[in-house]
Formats: structure tokens, sequence, C-alpha cells
């Protein structure tokens, strides 16, 4: 007997164990950014005060990993195309969000806060995604479980911040607007990024828009580094390293993580980045030798199981 042709087939990208498996992925090797930025600093020597310079290291980063994306799309020959004028526009734009803003804050906001710090903060953005999601599309709905998730993970942060909370005098209770600030607008940006990524993918195939935000987005932040006399100030073989697994790094996550938001409902995807901070946390500690406080346990478990919450309603 023949197959119905007219059936539609499910992509691997939707069929639920591969979506976990690649969710779990780019959170994985996102949350070894967190280190490996902070190793990459020591060892091309970018101190704090040398923001021109921090922007140039992450410019270089993206427009690499744009271009190895692009690359790699070019090999799978999908489609380069775009159509009207004003889709360009809605890259340039996504590709500021995405990459440009996004990291001018990660870096500059990573420079002043402690690594394990600024990964469980940074899932912010997470629970921010699954309650913009259920706004702007009807794919994603509101419902008790995505409430107590958002509530998990919110409850999470604020165990981070239990100390400043109580009037602490620790030092990873001081609230830095360089530092916690800029972590809480890069958190900001990356929301809106994952809203923005269902438009991009109507406008071009979003592997290729992707590679094009990354490597946009790169070349706008070393124009922006080499105004503000951005450099290098020593160039070693282990950051060169470092570089590359960033470019590495980058270049997996966005690509498994906007193809994913692009044909699922947006929550059920964005919920996975609960695990950064849990991956940026212990890799910081173990790998800068950063103090460890139980409330990252708190805080990483928390947001964990927002992630349990959200994914254990209807399939």
């Amino acid at each position: 007997m023949e197959r119905n042709s007219s059936q539609p087939t499910t992509s691997m990208f939707q069929r639920p164990l591969w979506v976990a498996i690649f969710a779990l992925t780019a959170a994985i090797v996102w949350g070894w950014a967190y280190p490996l930025i902070k190793l990459g600093f020591v060892e091309f020597a970018i101190t704090a005060d040398l923001t021109g310079s921090k922007m140039l290291f992450a410019g270089i980063r993206f427009t690499l990993s744009g271009l190895i994306i692009l690359s790699l799309a070019a090999i799978g020959r999908k489609p380069f195309g775009v159509r009207r004028v004003s889709d360009w526009w809605y890259i340039l734009l996504f590709s500021l969000i995405n990459t440009t803003l996004h990291y001018t804050f990660f870096y500059i906001g990573l420079s002043f806060a402690p690594g394990a710090r600024s990964a469980i903060l940074n899932s912010m953005s997470v629970f921010m995604v699954v309650i913009l999601a259920c706004i702007f599309f009807k794919s994603d709905k509101m419902n008790l479980n995505k409430v107590m998730g958002c509530v998990l993970g919110f409850t999470g942060i604020l165990a981070l911040n239990i100390d400043a909370l109580l009037g602490g005098s620790s030092p990873a209770a001081d609230f830095s607007l360089m530092g916690d600030g800029m972590i809480v607008l890069n958190a900001l940006c990356g929301a809106t990024a994952a809203l923005l990524v269902r438009g991009l993918n109507k406008r071009v195939h979003v592997f290729v828009g992707t590679g094009y935000s990354l490597f946009v987005g790169g070349v706008l932040l070393v124009a922006a580094s080499l105004f503000m006399g951005g450099y290098l100030p020593r160039i070693t073989p282990l950051g060169l390293l470092y570089l590359a697994l960033l470019i590495g790094i980058s270049s997996i996550g966005f690509a498994l993580y906007n193809k994913l938001i692009s044909c699922n409902p947006v929550g059920k995807v964005a919920i996975y980045n609960s695990l950064i901070p849990v991956v940026g946390a212990v890799t910081s500690c173990f790998c800068l030798g950063e103090p460890f406080y139980w409330k990252y346990v708190v805080a990483g478990t928390l947001a964990a199981a927002g992630i349990y919450v959200i994914n254990k309603g209807k399939k």
C-alpha cells in the first residue's frame, strides 16, 4: 500500500527527543562560554577598563562564527536569497539585538561580575522569553505549568541575590550597574532576539539568517571597537585556543537554538537555557577558581526545576 504523500512529515528538529538533545547541547556549550571568555581576557591581557578591546574580542568571535555557519549553509546548498530590501533591514535589526548589543552588554558585564553569578543572573532571559512568547505567539499559550516554571526560575534568581536582599556585605552580594546591570540588559536582548527568530525564518532560511546575523553583528562590533581604540594587547597560542573554542560555541549554539525556535513553541525550547547557569556556575568555579556558594546550587536547581515543570505538560 502506498503512503499518503500528502501526510505531513515531522522534521528531526520537531521530534521531542531530538528537541531535548539539541536544546541541551546548545545550553551546555553556551554554559562553557562564561569561564572561556574570562580566561580569554587574561590570555589577551584585556583588563576591565579596556572596553574597546573586549568588543574587538567579541567581534572577531562572532564574525568568524558567522562565516563558518554561512560556509556550512553554502555546502548544504541552503537558499541565500533575500527577497526585499525591508527583509535586509529586519536582518540588520536582528543582528544588532542578537549579536552587537547583546554581546556588548555581556562582555562588559562579565568583566565586572563573577562568572558563576553572571551565568545564573543571565537566566532571566529564559523566563522573559516564556512570558513574552505567550503574549506574541498563538502557539505559546500561558498555562499553570508555565506560571509555576517561571516562578521557580525567578525564585532561583532571588536566591542568587539573597545576601543583597538581606543587606549582606559579601563581595558576591554587591550589585553593580557595570556588572549585574549589563548582564540584565544582555538577558533582555537575548529574550527579544529569541522572539525575532520567527520573523527571521519567514524572510530567509534560518541557518543563513543566523550566519548573516552573527557576521553582520560581529563586523559592527569590530567597527565600534576600532572606533574606541580597541586592540589585543597580547596574543598567545592559548588565547587563540580559547577564542577558537568560543567561535565553535557560537556556531553550534546559535545554529541549533535558532533552528529549534523557528519550528517549535518558543517557550518549550527557551526553557532549556535554564541549564546554562548550572553549567556556567560549575565551570566558572572549576576553571577560574572562583569561590563556590551553596546558593548557586539552590538557584541552579530551581532553574532546572522550571524546565521540568514547563515540559511536563501535555505533549
